[in-house]
């Protein structure tokens, strides 16, 4: 009987040890699906400018390039602004205001879309939230008007605390029909990585911290890949080169753990603030705000570049 246990325990203890390798297998395999980052560029006039650009979103077709802004022409501290292109080879168009009903007289930042581009998320600090800045979502029924936003409404006190809630990122998962929305929020003291889950009501649940992009610094500002295997987060954590780095981390699939994020590397990041990462709908563009020397303003926006490999779908 005693032998039969041994046995029992040793092939539960070699089967668990299987299922970690295929893990760590298939985590690598989502991680290298593509080539290395290149050296990022300055997006240049007219997106940045004298003033601070921050907090870029791309488009599902790469037409539309979001962003928040503190440049003249506002109508609050920040607002945010969209700069539009004919195609993918021509240059970016000069930045327009959202305007109202998405800005205000208080800061709008963080702009998110869905994949189908009919919901818009972003934060602000407008009156009748929760405190500090509250996460908003606006709805449109064209995807190609850029300025056709209804009221935006407020997420609600599931995910709004008297705290900052920011940096919203929409997840639908086709494998499993489950769509959430990651956030940053700092109601427990440092920014740490949340995740609320939609409810059948279409309203989002409890808003719970992410313990594997979570640490006891700053960790925020999540972009997650379409598939749902990478996700883009700005840390200060023990391994950055500068005052906030680009991090990545990795999944096999939806239903696993994310794993320890990865620092992108020098050549993506500088002694200086590299953050608010946003990916393209391919997964080819980074978009993301600096504060390294050689640029327009406070902050600028920077694009980094990768390939897929050979074979890759």
């Amino acid at each position: 009987m005693e032998k039969r246990v041994g046995k029992s325990c040793a092939a539960a203890q070699l089967t668990g040890m299987v299922l970690v390798v295929l893990i760590v297998l298939a985590s690598l395999a989502a991680a290298h699906q593509f080539s290395d980052w290149s050296a990022p560029a300055n997006l240049d006039a007219p997106v940045n400018t004298a003033a601070s650009e921050q907090a870029a979103f791309i488009s599902k077709d790469g037409l539309s390039l979001y962003f928040a802004s503190n440049r003249t022409g506002g109508l609050g501290g920040t607002d945010i602004w969209v700069s539009r292109r004919a195609s993918l080879d021509e240059p970016w168009g000069e930045p327009e205001n959202l305007g109202a009903p998405i800005n205000s007289a208080s800061s709008e930042f963080a702009p998110s879309l869905t994949i189908d581009g009919h919901t818009l998320f972003f934060q602000s600090t407008r009156p009748g939230g929760f405190g500090g800045f509250d996460l908003y979502a606006s709805r449109r029924h064209n995807k190609r008007d850029d300025f056709g936003w209804q009221p935006p409404v407020n997420l609600g006190g599931e995910i709004n605390t008297s705290a900052n809630e920011e940096h919203p990122a929409y997840f639908e998962d086709d494998e499993t029909g489950i769509t959430t929305l990651y956030f940053t929020s700092n109601r427990l003291g440092a920014d740490d990585i949340y995740a609320s889950t939609l409810q059948p009501d279409e309203t989002f649940g409890p808003a719970t911290v992410v313990e594997e992009l979570s640490s006891p610094f700053v960790d925020r500002q999540p972009a997650i890949r379409r598939d749902g295997l990478e996700m883009f987060l700005a840390s200060d954590r023990p391994g950055t080169y500068g005052l906030l780095d680009l991090w990545v981390s990795t999944r096999a699939s939806t239903s696993h753990p994310w794993s320890a994020p990865v620092n992108l590397g020098p050549l993506v990041n500088s002694d200086f603030i590299d953050a608010r990462p946003a990916l393209s709908f391919e997964g080819t563009e980074l978009y993301f705000q600096s504060t390294r020397p050689g640029g327009f303003g406070a902050q600028d926006l920077y694009l980094s570049t990768r390939s897929k490999l050979k074979g890759q779908n």
